[in-house]
């Protein structure tokens, strides 16, 4: 299964004609997946539709650089992964709850997360644990995310600092494909 197929059929199921909530604006933070005017929204705060575009397939991948930093190979999963869409959050049910996928808002937000990942990298290293790349948090009430193990391709369920809990899919593909739309 390919991770940019499992993505676009996510997308697809999860996306709704009417469009996903708006998104709050903010003019220091735009993003290719702005669709029309800002508006303001029932409690006045400003708000702008939204849509995941694809990114163009000539533009650098938003982990290289990680790559370069930390001197290594990510899975190409993780890579697919980030290197596919600009797009908010994404709202889903996996078998075991809820999750939010993340995803890049914009440039700025692919600088953002190199860091993070180079954080979590080092942070690693210094556990002695195997390297993960995190893409999608659980239950807003939790500290938990899902990470792709960086050797194998599953899907690991992790707590910061922690080595992982257990395996929750063989691959990110087949993860991906095992969730259901949530109202977004």
């Amino acid at each position: 299964m390919s991770i940019s197929d499992s993505l676009d059929r996510l997308i697809a199921r999860c996306i709704t004609p009417e469009g996903p909530r708006p998104e709050p604006f903010d003019r220091e933070w735009r993003s290719p997946c702005e669709r029309g005017a800002p508006f303001t929204g029932p409690d006045g705060t400003p708000l702008v539709d939204w849509r995941p575009v694809r990114r163009d397939a000539g533009v650098d991948n938003p982990l290289d650089g990680v790559e370069r930093a930390l001197a290594l190979e990510l899975h190409p999963d993780a890579k697919s992964y980030y290197g596919r869409w600009w797009s908010a959050c994404i709202a889903a049910r996996a078998p075991d709850g809820p999750v939010s996928l993340i995803f890049l808002w914009n440039a700025d937000d692919a600088e953002r997360l190199a860091e993070n990942l180079i954080g979590h990298a080092l942070a690693k290293r210094q556990q002695r644990s195997p390297l993960t790349v995190f893409f999608a948090n659980t239950d807003n009430d939790s500290e938990y995310f899902l990470s792709i193990d960086n050797a194998t391709g599953a899907v690991l369920l992790e707590e910061p600092g922690r080595p992982p809990i257990r395996q929750v899919a063989p691959s990110l593909a087949a993860f991906l494909d095992s969730l259901e739309a949530t109202a977004v």
